[in-house]
């Protein structure tokens, strides 16, 4: 008597011995191996993008020396003229200056003096004159830093220190 195949074998006709299918193995290598070459492949652009994109900024003279009493400011535009940024006497006479932009959500940030301290008053967060850093509110990331340079009586920015 002849033996009939069984009855899925007539609703799934595979040849078995014929079929090349992909082990869980081999996808799993496939696809680390894929992963990684993605990843390798991100991290050479990336590379790449920084290295080749130097910024330069121009050299702006802000003001003089004589302008600029102890614990006054001066508010400045630099590198654009979209860029807010304010130059300190701090009470020690050291000159700084930074960008006017709060990393918080962008409001303005202002000089007070009496506590010397950079405000942003849409938060109520503060940062430091020495370096920048919040010393309160929600601001986490510091105030990007304008480099500055004293050429005898006048005052230059002459870049950006994010």
């Amino acid at each position: 008597m002849a033996e009939h195949p069984p009855r899925w074998r007539e609703d799934f006709p595979i040849a078995w011995e014929r079929d090349q299918y992909l082990t869980r193995r081999e996808l799993a290598k496939f696809l680390t191996l894929g992963s990684g070459l993605f990843a390798a492949a991100t991290l050479v652009i990336a590379a790449a993008g920084r290295r080749f994109r130097v910024p330069v900024y121009p050299r702006v003279r802000i003001a003089r020396v004589a302008e600029l009493p102890v614990r006054g400011v001066l508010p400045f535009r630099y590198p654009t003229a979209e860029d807010p940024c304010l130059l300190l006497r701090r009470p020690d006479g050291t000159l700084v200056a930074y960008s006017q932009v709060c990393t918080h959500l962008s409001c303005a940030v202002v000089y007070e003096p009496a506590d010397n301290v950079l405000f942003c008053p849409c938060h109520h967060g503060s940062f430091s004159t020495a370096g920048g850093e919040p010393v309160a509110g929600p601001p986490r990331r510091p105030l990007p830093r304008i480099r500055i340079e004293q050429d005898g009586e006048d005052i230059f920015a002459t870049g950006v220190e994010v």
